[in-house]
């Protein structure tokens, strides 16, 4: 992935190598995570953000569960739903991962970081890790809380079957109000019908 900017593209090849290493952890998260960035992107695009906040806007979803590496096996390779002291655990891969992406140092890394910490934010503040209520969530982790969403929903996981396209944005729009922004939602149904990553009716 070519950012256009040095500055990104160092920071992306740095920390490449940790989603190589959450890849070999959990193949399944380093694939979802894949294609939140690319929905993500999609997003934003349509959206009209400007190419730096897409920049970075691309790391934050490539890496958005990079926190993931510091959950134990026993809850992140769990073959079913958590109990609340597991859901407790899991809940601290976003602060996990700002800090990973804060150790790099590097420009722009800060940015970043807070976005993957706020990415599973609510509008109404019932997210976490930080209560955050409607337009104090950044951006970029609105856009990738719609994509890491959907695509939870879109492919098989050990607890659930792949769910179809009409069912997932029934799901979605049932959450809007609450969870997602609902500007940022009315363009993500434009976009994911011609994704490549719609899932079949």
């Amino acid at each position: 992935m070519k950012l256009d900017d040095p500055a990104f593209d160092a920071l992306y090849q740095y920390t490449k190598a940790l989603s190589v290493a959450l890849g070999y952890r959990d193949p399944l998260t380093r694939l979802h995570s894949e294609r939140v960035q690319i929905l993500s992107t999609e997003i934003a695009t349509s959206y009209g953000l400007p190419l730096e906040t897409i920049n970075l806007l691309k790391i934050a979803a490539s890496f958005h569960d990079i926190g993931k590496i510091g959950i134990p096996d026993n809850v992140l390779l769990k073959p079913g739903l958590f109990d609340m002291f597991e859901w407790q655990i899991m809940q601290k891969h976003s602060i996990i991962g700002e800090q990973i992406m804060l150790a790099t140092e590097l420009e722009g890394a800060k940015k970043v970081a807070v976005i993957i910490r706020h990415h599973h934010e609510q509008m109404d503040g019932q997210g976490y890790p930080d209560q955050l209520v409607g337009d104090d969530i950044p951006l970029c982790s609105r856009i990738i809380s719609i994509a890491d969403g959907y695509d939870a929903m879109a492919v098989i996981r050990p607890y659930h079957g792949a769910q179809s396209h009409s069912k997932i944005m029934n799901i979605l729009h049932s959450e809007t109000e609450g969870k997602y922004d609902k500007d940022l939602m009315a363009t993500f149904e434009t976009i994911i019908e011609k994704s490549a990553y719609k899932s079949p009716s």
